[in-house]
C-alpha cells in the first residue's frame, strides 16, 4: 500500500515538472517584459523635456522678429505656473508623504531639503555669469563671454532644476517608493515639456532678434534644455544610490525650482506693462499641471 502511495506521489510530481518549467518561464518573460517597458518609459520620459524645448525652439522658423510684449509676459506665467504646480504637487507634498511615519517631524526632510535647494540654486545664480532677457547687465561672476553665451547660460541655470525634478521623481518610481507612481513621474516630465515649449520660443526669438540666424537661434534655443536629461540621469544614479535621503532630494528639487520662478520668472512677467497677462498664464500653468499629476498619478 505505502509502495503504490509512493508510485502515485511520484507519478503527480513528474506530471508537475512541466507546468511548473512553464509557469517558471511565463514569470520571467512577464518580469522581462515589465522592465523593458519601464526602460523604454524611462528614456521617453527623460527626453519628452528636451523635445519641448526644441520644439519652442524651432519657432524661429515660423515667426518674424521679435515675440510680442503681451505674448512674452503670458507664457512667462505660463511656465511659472507649471513650475509651482510641480514643485508641490509632485516634489513637496511626496516628501512629506514619505515620512508620514514620524508623524508632526515628517515635514522636516521637506524643509531642509527646501531651503538647500533654493541655496543651491543661489550659489549658482551667483558663480555662473548669464543675461537675463530684456537687459543689458550680466550676472553672476565677471567674465569675457558673450551676450549670446550668457543669455544660454541664463536659461541653463533655469533648466537644471527641471532636470533635477524629472530625474528624482522617475528614481522614486523605479525604487518603488510609495506615493510616486511611473505615470505621476511621466505626469512630471509632460507638464515640464509643455513649459517647454515657451521657454525654448522665449531663447531663440531674442537670439534671431540679435542677429543670430534661424539655425543658430534654433540650435542655441535647444541646446539650453540639454542640461535637463543630463541633469534628470544625474540625479537618478545619485538617488538610487541614496534611496533613505530621496524625501531630501525631492524637496531640495521643488527648492531649486522655487528659486528659479521666485528669482528669474515672477520679476521678469510682472516687470513693466500687461503683467495682468503673466497672472493669468500662471493660473493655466498651475491648473494644468495640477491636473497632469493627479490624473496621470
Amino acid at each position: 500500500m505505502r509502495s503504490e502511495t509512493a508510485r502515485s506521489c511520484s507519478r503527480s510530481t513528474t506530471a508537475d515538472k512541466p507546468s511548473i518549467i512553464v509557469l517558471a518561464l511565463m514569470t520571467e518573460v512577464r518580469r522581462k517584459k515589465t522592465l523593458h517597458t519601464m526602460t523604454t518609459t524611462l528614456i521617453i520620459g527623460l527626453l519628452i523635456p528636451l523635445l519641448g524645448t526644441m520644439l519652442g525652439s524651432a519657432l524661429v522658423f515660423l515667426m518674424n522678429g521679435e515675440m510680442s510684449v503681451r505674448l512674452q509676459k503670458w507664457l512667462l506665467g505660463f511656465a511659472s505656473g507649471v513650475m509651482v504646480a510641480a514643485a508641490v504637487w509632485s516634489l513637496l507634498i511626496p516628501s512629506m508623504e514619505m515620512g508620514a511615519d514620524s508623524g508632526k517631524w515628517s515635514v522636516m526632510p521637506a524643509a531642509v531639503g527646501f531651503l538647500l535647494g533654493m541655496g543651491f540654486l543661489l550659489l549658482i545664480d551667483e558663480l555662473t555669469p548669464h543675461l537675463h532677457i530684456g537687459t543689458d547687465k550680466p550676472e553672476g561672476m565677471r567674465s569675457h563671454l558673450s551676450k549670446t553665451a550668457m543669455l544660454a547660460l541664463a536659461v541653463t541655470i533655469h533648466n537644471l532644476p527641471e532636470g533635477m525634478a524629472v530625474g528624482v521623481v522617475f528614481a522614486g518610481a523605479e525604487n518603488e517608493v510609495a506615493h510616486i507612481s511611473l505615470a505621476s513621474a511621466v505626469a512630471v516630465s509632460l507638464g515640464i515639456a509643455i513649459q517647454n515649449v515657451p521657454e525654448g520660443a522665449i531663447v531663440s526669438m531674442p537670439l534671431r532678434a540679435a542677429g543670430n540666424s534661424r539655425w543658430r537661434s534654433f540650435l542655441l534655443g535647444s541646446l539650453s534644455g540639454v542640461v535637463e536629461p543630463v541633469g534628470a540621469i544625474a540625479v537618478m544614479l545619485l538617488a538610487s544610490l541614496l534611496t533613505p535621503v530621496l524625501p531630501f532630494m525631492l524637496a531640495f528639487a521643488a527648492g531649486a525650482m522655487f528659486y528659479v520662478v521666485v528669482e528669474e520668472l515672477i520679476p521678469e512677467a510682472s516687470n513693466g506693462r500687461h503683467s495682468n497677462l503673466s497672472t493669468i498664464g500662471f493660473a493655466v500653468g498651475f491648473v494644468l499641471m495640477m491636473v497632469l499629476d493627479v490624473v496621470m498619478g
